[in-house]
């Protein structure tokens, strides 16, 4: 009997999932545990295997596609088998539903050029997959399609590529060599005086260096992906759905680098975040509101530190979890916090490893900012802001004046769980930890 594949909810936070790659194609025979299809997730791009074994009828949505959690995206069944009861019938896919993921590899040279026809037709040109949004951005910036078929050399053409092409078409200025020699010696731009297509003439530059033109700097449009999309939600989520407001204090950590680099000459590897997640788990148990998540029912306490230690990638920021934190030793904190950022940069995190925080460390001291303010990680109570390390002449505790090394702490809270008081006490605490962390060591 046929049955449905659905859009898999990987994580709490996902939304959609766009599809990257079908390992099948329709017709083919897949098995339970076989690699079905690449999914792109607001966070992370991963494998999803098949649930089911059977002959793959349908399927729903082409590469490209951004299709809603729960949603329809295949039919596996038996070869043969009526599956008109079971397509969709109400337009929540319009384009996934009409349009079936082509095969290059299954149609024949003499049909690649004909298999496009706009917006009804099946999304492959001269052998090359066109993503809808992609075809959407063509049809709103006038480009067509097909001209930018015959100079692709890739497999799919992109809403990237789309844009790409526009803006070289745009760079595409027809000019005299008059003019353009004029233009290059005044430093004109030729796009500000282009005429509509026109040729443009060496009195067409002279009017615009009249009026004062001078060169201009393009733009360029860098399209939402998955992750900044969920990273803009969240973080207005944030500050428009809490009661946020901060604490800041200054520390010496002259005992925390000179714990380093004991460590260090000794074998032991361990960065300052990695002292840092040790210090803030242990500290955490002691404060329960600042360990705590906001729900509709009441504000949950939680009874385990589960640090979630920010990333920053080029695609944006990541959070990966660092479990039971507050019963870990420093070089396994140091271990299983490292591989967390490596599996984060490599793109290779489950959705598991995001999910159950309680607590947020973001350390930008590595960039040379000396203090921030971070927002917090909904639902969440807090996040704690460092800063990098800077050598600063202080009053010692007999009114000398010296030089240490002094990092600033910003603790981001909601006020509607977290008291002033409570977070003042709290960093209180833990400036005396980072002044004597072989306490906890």
């Amino acid at each position: 009997m046929a049955e449905i594949v659905k859009m898999p909810k990987q994580g709490l936070q996902m939304t959609e999932g766009t599809i990257l790659k079908w390992f099948v194609t329709e017709g083919a025979q897949i098995r339970e545990g076989e690699p079905f299809f690449e999914v792109e997730t607001d966070k992370l791009t991963l494998v999803v295997d098949s649930h089911n074994t059977g002959t793959v009828l349908k399927l729903l949505a082409g590469v490209g596609d951004a299709v809603p959690v729960m949603n329809p995206i295949a039919i596996i069944g038996n070869a043969g088998e009526d599956i008109s009861e079971l397509l969709p019938q109400s337009p929540i896919l319009p384009e996934k539903i009409t349009e079936t993921v082509p095969v290059v590899e299954s149609v024949t040279s003499s049909s690649r050029e004909t298999r496009f026809s706009g917006d009804s037709g099946e999304r492959i040109l001269n052998g090359k997959f066109v993503t809808p949004r992609a075809r959407k951005i063509a049809r709103e910036t006038d480009i067509s399609i097909a001209d930018i078929a015959k100079s692709f050399t890739g497999s799919k053409i992109s809403s990237r590529d789309v844009l790409a092409f526009a803006e070289t078409e745009k760079a595409r200025i027809k000019a005299s060599p008059v003019a353009q020699r004029l233009a290059d010696e005044k430093g004109i731009d030729l796009a500000s005086v282009k005429k509509d297509g026109a040729r443009i003439m060496k009195a067409d530059v002279s009017a615009a260096l009249m009026r004062g033109t001078s060169s201009r700097r393009g733009e360029r449009l860098v399209p939402f992906t998955g992750m900044r999309k969920v990273i803009a939600s969240r973080m207005l989520e944030s500050q428009s759905e809490m009661a946020q407001t901060h604490n800041r204090i200054r520390v010496d950590v002259s005992e925390l680098v000179a714990l380093r680099e004991k460590l260090a000459e000794g074998g032991i590897k361990v960065s300052y975040n990695d002292i840092l997640v040790r210090l803030v788990s242990r500290v955490l148990p002691e404060f329960p509101y600042v360990n705590a998540s906001w729900t509709e029912e009441g504000i949950l306490l939680h009874e385990y530190v589960n640090m979630g230690i920010a990333v920053g990638l080029d695609e944006g920021l990541v959070v990966p979890v660092l479990r039971d934190a507050d019963m870990l030793t420093l070089a396994q904190i140091a271990e299983q916090g490292g591989a967390l950022v490596q599996a984060a940069r490599e793109g290779s995190l489950n959705p598991d490893d995001f999910s159950e925080g309680t607590f947020t460390l973001s350390n930008l001291g590595m960039f040379d900012t000396e203090e921030f303010v971070a927002i917090v990680n909904p639902p969440q109570a807090a996040i704690l802001a460092v800063g990098s390390i800077i050598r600063q002449p202080v009053a010692d505790d007999a009114g000398d004046v010296v030089v240490k090394p002094m990092m600033t702490l910003t603790l981001s809270y909601d006020h509607r769980i977290v008291d002033g008081a409570v977070a003042a006490k709290f960093l209180q605490r833990l400036k005396q930890l980072i002044r004597n962390p072989l306490l906890v060591y």
